[in-house]
C-alpha cells in the first residue's frame, strides 16, 4: 500500500520519527511543514493523499489549518497528532473534519493502522 503524505509538526524530531515509521511501511513523504500556514500552502502545492497535522503549532494551530485545508478540498484526508490526548481537542479535530487522531509519542503500529484506515 502506498500513499503520498504531508507531515506537519512544529517539532523536527517528531517529523523525523513519523517519516521513519512511514518510510519503513512503504509510504512516501512528499513534504513537511512546521506550522499551520505551511500546512495549508504545502497542501495546495503538493496535493498529498493524506496529511498528518499536529494540533499545537505556532502561527496557525492544527485545527485552524484543518479548516482551511477542508475549505480548499472537502475530500482531504487529515489525521491529527497531539501529545495531549485531551478529549475536547480530539472532538474539535473530528468535528472540523479530521479522519483520525494519533497521540505522541508515536507508536508505529497505531500510526500505520490510522493511515491504512484513512486511506482505505
Amino acid at each position: 500500500m502506498s500513499g503520498r503524505i504531508l507531515i506537519v509538526d512544529d517539532a523536527a524530531f517528531m517529523r523525523m520519527m513519523l517519516k521513519d515509521i512511514l518510510a519503513k511501511n512503504g509510504y512516501e513523504v512528499v513534504g513537511e511543514g512546521a506550522n499551520g500556514n505551511e500546512a495549508v500552502a504545502k497542501y495546495e502545492e503538493l496535493k498529498p493523499d493524506l496529511v498528518t497535522l499536529d494540533i499545537t503549532m505556532p502561527e496557525l494551530d492544527g485545527i485552524q489549518a484543518l479548516r482551511k485545508i477542508k475549505a480548499l478540498d472537502a475530500g482531504c484526508k487529515v489525521i491529527m497528532c497531539s501529545a495531549m490526548g485531551q478529549q475536547s481537542m480530539v472532538i474539535d479535530a473530528i468535528q472540523a473534519g479530521a479522519k483520525d487522531f494519533i497521540v505522541k509519542p508515536f507508536q508505529a503500529d497505531r500510526v500505520i493502522e490510522a493511515i491504512k484506515k484513512t486511506l482505505g
